[in-house]
């Protein structure tokens, strides 16, 4: 039973579109916080595995969800994905509901999502996380806000389950783009840092010994803190968040430097270099097996010094 109070404006009952690997542990804080959570995915079964072994209820379709909830989260792959779910929710989806759309997507998509809904006085807030499935266990994903303030407020109470940085950066989908620009970044960085390893092992250093090096140093990142040991030089490759999501999240950030008409050839060729990896690779794989690619061109594998085709 919810532990939340129904005062007028006080989102309660909460719709979550998007049980996926980061949707589930997300939708287990806010029930763990005691919201009424009414889970509802794509694939079949899940949110009812989600209700069975979390709590809350499952929904068949968006649309039922969204029935007698104040707010709506949306976590998906896509903007794409997150305009069909808003189609599907139809007139369920009640003036004076929250839309609170989470999943890494395109500023522009979202701003045009808000304005459709605004006239049938749904309110729109972007609220894009970083932290991976980690912190979505633990309930300390950092979280870029973009949205009217009053909005921002009201969603406060929720996203708090949820994270434990939360920064309101502007207007709708200010956050998402503060998010593409972020995992841009980190996709660069890890990009660089598997290069220098390659070099540094072809040399005849020792990679492990590299990254303990770098993390003392200034060429530490998220990745050489987080990534190199535990998912490229164990070959693990599983991270939890995938390869194709981060060729999409550097897409969405030169869909920003486009709209801004900022020139950006360094971004362009790091997202060149992500979409070549979902080519060559193929669909399914973790982002950390984006050191593949790098591996192929070199010829060689990281860890092990052997030489492959």
């Amino acid at each position: 039973m919810s532990t939340k109070t129904s005062e007028p404006g006080m989102l309660s009952r909460i719709a979550f579109i998007g049980i996926g690997n980061m949707g589930w542990p997300m939708a287990a804080r806010l029930v763990g916080a005691g919201f009424e959570v009414v889970a509802c995915d794509a694939v079949p079964d899940r949110a009812g595995r989600f209700a069975g072994e979390v709590g809350g209820e499952a929904a068949a379709d968006a649309a039922a969800a969204v029935r007698g909830a104040n707010a709506v989260i949306t976590i998906l792959p896509t903007s794409k994905h997150v305009a069909e779910a808003v189609t599907a929710m139809g007139d369920a989806l009640a003036s004076g509901t929250l839309l609170i759309e989470m999943s890494s997507g395109s500023p522009t998509a979202t701003r045009g999502i808000a304005e459709s809904l605004a006239g049938r006085g749904v309110a729109v807030i972007d609220a894009p996380v970083s932290g991976g499935v980690p912190k979505a266990k633990t309930g300390e994903l950092a979280i870029m806000l973009g949205g009217e303030a009053a909005a921002v407020a009201r969603a406060e109470p929720v996203l708090r389950a949820m994270g434990t940085s939360l920064t309101h950066v502007g207007g709708v989908g200010a956050g998402q783009a503060m998010k593409a620009l972020n995992n841009l970044m980190g996709a660069a960085g890890f990009l660089i840092g598997i290069e220098a390893l390659l070099i540094g092992q072809r040399f005849g250093l020792d990679p492990a010994l590299m990254v303990d090096v770098l993390n003392a140093s200034t060429g530490m990142n998220s990745s050489t803190q987080r990534k190199f040991k535990q998912f490229v030089l164990s070959r693990r490759f599983d991270a939890g968040f995938g390869l194709e999501l981060m060729a999409k999240d550097c897409s969405v950030a030169m869909e920003v430097a486009r709209d801004t008409a900022t020139p950006a050839p360094f971004a362009a060729l790091c997202r060149e270099m992500w979409a070549s990896a979902v080519a060559l690779l193929g669909p399914g794989q973790d982002h950390t097996a984006m050191a593949q690619l790098s591996e192929r061109l070199a010829g060689e594998t990281l860890g092990g010094g052997n030489r492959v085709a």
